[in-house]
């Protein structure tokens, strides 16, 4: 793997700005968004006025901290337009997430809005290592959801090369990886583990290929994930944040030369993080929720929004802003296995640190009686050395389960798989966990 590391002429002067004028733009552009949500959108004037708090109330960056939160809720509530901030006709795109579990969250775009946005994923790319010339491979779903055309945006405005293949059609994707040969994929981890595993299943070495940088995103991912993967393909594996309520891939990206956290475009984002339970803004440092304002957003202003991932605010380090540690799970996403709080990233790291099994995974959680039970499905790596007699993958499966007990303090259930006995996912996000415990 062949590191990329920039020269000053590569990036933006906002990359490289002093603290004091990277502050002095945020004052600026937040009391410029708050008041443009306020004036402009019912909700937020309502909102406001209930926590007693105007716009001119805002003189320091530290005084957002006055102003009420945004959540999912609030943007279903006002489904579909409720939340813009301009007329329908002054859009340009509009997106929607899945609405999975109830209805969809709606966010609308004008053309500054996608010129921003555009400019933020060049940038993320730049950070990853990609160049002018470059060719990517994007295989993040394209319509509705945001990340298949928020990457092919932004790999255009770099001067890149695109290939705009979408999710799925897994052999099709290893065809045309092949035939074309691009430099960097942008695609779920998930997927991006179905494409390796076909790869090989294929007798294809995936070290082989032209592929030399994956920007990785759109779900939680590992430090042992990155590992995994990268000792397997031979690419850089870079983290991607984004999110569709605040603008979709390309809030916060990973600078290849370090790999040490996504840095938050905070010219255009403006963090904080939060105890999930008080609200009250922690220091940077501690792990608690993150939060976003856009700053620069025209069509739908969101305010302190909820983003419900769990993670610390880090300082700067490759570029002027802050950083944002891996995402260690979401608040909603947390298990509570008989009193002990679970993430499935803690189950995916052990995972990952044990050769003889495949990063695939599946979580089930269920009620016998009054006690809840784990189950962990995993598989065998099709290179381990281990055998696939019962007895041996039973000793797996102990050691896996003796290693959540101990690190995790959960006892579970491990069952250990042939290898690609997980279904894999082929569009969009994996589901890792299945949980059947009647709801209360």
């Amino acid at each position: 793997m062949s590191v990329k590391t920039p020269s000053p002429g590569d990036l933006e002067p906002i990359e490289t700005a002093s603290r004091d004028e990277l502050r002095a733009l945020q004052l600026e552009r937040l009391k410029w968004s708050v008041r443009h949500a306020y004036e402009n959108v019912p909700h937020y004037r309502k909102s406001f006025e209930a926590k007693g708090v105007h716009p001119d109330d805002l003189k320091t960056l530290e005084d957002l901290a006055r102003f009420p939160f945004t959540a999912k809720a609030d943007l279903r509530d006002n489904y579909p337009f409720g939340m813009f901030a301009v007329p329908r006709g002054k859009l340009a795109r509009v997106h929607a997430s899945s609405g999975t579990t109830g209805k969809p969250t709606v966010v609308g775009y004008t053309l500054k809005d996608i010129d921003t946005w555009a400019g933020v994923v060049a940038r993320s790319i730049r950070a990853a290592g990609g160049r002018a010339g470059d060719m990517v491979h994007v295989s993040y779903g394209y319509g509705l959801f945001t990340g298949g055309l928020g990457a092919h945006y932004g790999a255009e405005r770099l001067g890149c090369v695109v290939v705009p293949m979408s999710g799925g059609q897994t052999e099709k994707q290893i065809q045309v990886i092949q035939d074309f040969k691009p430099d960097i994929i942008m695609v779920t981890p998930s997927y991006m583990l179905t494409i390796l595993d076909e790869m090989e299943h294929m007798g294809i070495d995936p070290k082989s290929t032209s592929l030399k940088i994956g920007i990785f995103g759109a779900e939680p991912w590992t430090q042992g994930m990155r590992e995994a993967m990268e000792v397997r393909s031979g690419l850089d594996a870079v983290d991607i944040y984004g999110l569709s309520e605040v603008m979709g891939p390309g809030v916060a990206s990973e600078c290849v030369e370090s790999k040490d956290g996504p840095v938050v475009w905070e010219d255009h984002f403006y963090p904080e993080i939060i105890d999930p339970q008080t609200g009250e803004v922690l220091p940077d440092g501690e792990e608690g929720e993150l939060v976003f304002t856009t700053l620069t957003k025209e069509a739908m202003p969101v305010i302190r929004y909820r983003t419900r991932d769990l993670t610390r605010l880090l300082p700067p380090t490759s570029r002027s802003m802050r950083r944002m540690a891996k995402i260690t799970g979401r608040s909603d996403d947390m298990l509570i296995i008989r009193g002990v709080n679970l993430f499935p990233t803690q189950i995916e790291e052990l995972i990952c640190h044990m050769p003889q099994l495949a990063a695939q995974y599946l979580l089930e959680v269920d009620k016998k009686g009054h006690m809840d039970t784990l189950t962990v499905k995993v598989e065998l790596d099709p290179e381990a050395v281990v055998g696939r007699h019962p007895q041996q993958k039973s000793a797996v499966g102990e050691e896996l389960a003796h290693r959540i007990k101990t690190f995790i303090g959960v006892s579970a259930k491990v069952i250990v798989g042939e290898p690609f006995s997980i279904e894999r996912v082929t569009v969009g996000k994996a589901r890792r966990v299945v949980d059947r415990r009647p709801k209360e």
